[in-house]
């Protein structure tokens, strides 16, 4: 009765509050999410969200759906990995940068646990480039992360245009330019750095965080700009207008493994990451077109 499609596309809506940021999340287009929405609430005979211009919110339905939900897609995953006979074993180090944990990685990592429910993950986030020198030194086995437009390492999951983004589209900055930033060795840090060099622009860091949430808080504060990857712009940020700050260019994000010879429990994980990045992959494209 309840297709697991639209379970999971109903889930998303209330983890992120929105239809837009579900669909960031999910890689689907809005208009997308909302026929999902659609046809479950039509396939329970109740409305689900109560919605106006500003707002959206579960209803009683809606909040009762949440359980049900859970438990359909609970039931379907251990139904799906008694039939499928795995018996996958064993300890993952999976190292990702903020972002895909913010967005892309947390549903894929419940899917993998509900189908593989034998193995266990040690994750680790931080910066990219911190991420591949612990994996090179032995402490990590995966790491999702970024790379910089022409480096080789790891494997290409998707591209994406970099972005400066702040709490209002308006919003234009007189030099110094106020930046927000994680610390070094961050490629975002870098990119953003040179950009403005290059253009002749003068830059004051007005925030350092080493976490997404507080490069999100202090943007929303409106304590400067940040540089980010466009598809997976944080919820209450979005993309300036102001023409004279300079392009930035994409930024590669990409699956590294410290193994040439993937062990079993690895090679399912990276390849649950590689088919369910591939969905944001066709989303950014189609709206970079």
């Amino acid at each position: 009765m309840f297709e697991p499609e639209l379970l999971r596309t109903f889930l998303a809506v209330e983890r992120a509050g929105g239809f837009t940021a579900a669909g960031r999340q999910l890689g689907l287009r809005q208009s997308t999410v909302s026929g999902h929405i659609a046809r479950l609430e039509q396939a329970a005979g109740r409305e689900l969200f109560r919605r106006d211009t500003r707002n959206l919110a579960l209803t009683a339905d809606g909040a009762a759906m949440i359980g049900f939900a859970r438990t359909i897609l609970d039931a379907q995953a251990q139904a799906a990995a008694y039939f499928s006979g795995s018996t996958l074993t064993g300890l993952i180090r999976l190292g990702a940068s903020d972002d895909v944990m913010a967005r892309a990685l947390p549903d894929i990592l419940v899917e993998f646990q509900r189908t593989h429910p034998g193995v266990d993950l040690e994750l680790t986030v931080g910066l990219s480039e911190t991420l591949k020198s612990r994996m090179a030194a032995g402490e990590l086995d995966l790491v999702f992360g970024k790379r910089l437009p022409g480096e080789r390492h790891g494997t290409l999951l998707w591209r994406d245009r970099l972005v400066w983004a702040g709490r209002s589209a308006t919003t234009e900055f007189d030099d110094p330019v106020p930046l927000i930033t994680y610390p070094k060795p961050s490629l975002t840090r870098q990119l953003a750095l040179r950009a403005l060099k290059h253009a002749g622009r003068t830059c004051r860091v007005t925030c350092v965080s080493d976490s997404l949430l507080g490069l999100r808080a202090a943007a929303l504060a409106g304590l400067g700009v940040i540089v980010h990857a466009e598809g997976v712009l944080p919820e209450g940020l979005v993309s300036l207008n102001d023409p004279r700050l300079p392009e930035l260019g994409d930024l590669d994000f990409v699956l590294m493994h410290r193994r040439t010879r993937l062990s079993e429990p690895e090679r399912a994980l990276a390849e649950a990451i590689t088919v369910n990045t591939r969905r944001l992959s066709l989303q950014t494209t189609r709206s970079a077109t």
